[in-house]
């Protein structure tokens, strides 16, 4: 797999970023498709290309980081209140660039950014199945 994404020139320091944050394992930046004012993009400087590839520890960085973002955010001119993460592993989630990244999304009454999907509600014994066969994935992957 080609690892190229425009992350990788930002990270390089090859394409212009309005970078916000950085350190030795993840880089903060503006989106330049914002999905509302403020909205920032944290990658990890290492190539991964979908959430297996990455690091946990690293991963656990990218949410750390996109934390201490929000509280920004809130304490910014962009003056949000509220603020999403969105991660997209895989192209039926909407990933576009095969970089792992977390949007870290300001929310303001009115902004017209949101989740739109229908909630189901089945029945305790179909989560109850779901659960165990993902309780069992797990184990498996993991060793246990």
């Amino acid at each position: 797999m080609d690892p190229y994404s425009i992350f990788a020139d930002i990270i390089a320091g090859r394409a212009p970023a309005s970078k916000v944050y950085e350190d030795d394992d993840v880089v903060a930046f503006m989106d330049i498709r914002p999905m509302t004012p403020g909205h920032l993009l944290v990658v990890p400087r290492v190539a991964a290309r979908c959430l297996a590839e990455l690091d946990p520890v690293i991963g656990g960085k990218l949410f750390q980081v996109g934390q201490r973002l929000a509280g920004a955010l809130r304490a910014s001119e962009v003056g949000c209140d509220g603020v999403n993460f969105f991660l997209a592993d895989g192209v039926t989630a909407g990933q576009e660039v095969f970089h792992v990244h977390l949007h870290v999304i300001p929310r303001t009454p009115g902004d017209g950014f949101g989740l739109r999907g229908r909630p189901t509600s089945p029945p305790r014994a179909d989560l109850d199945y779901l659960a165990g066969s993902i309780r069992g994935a797990l184990e498996r992957a993991e060793g246990l």
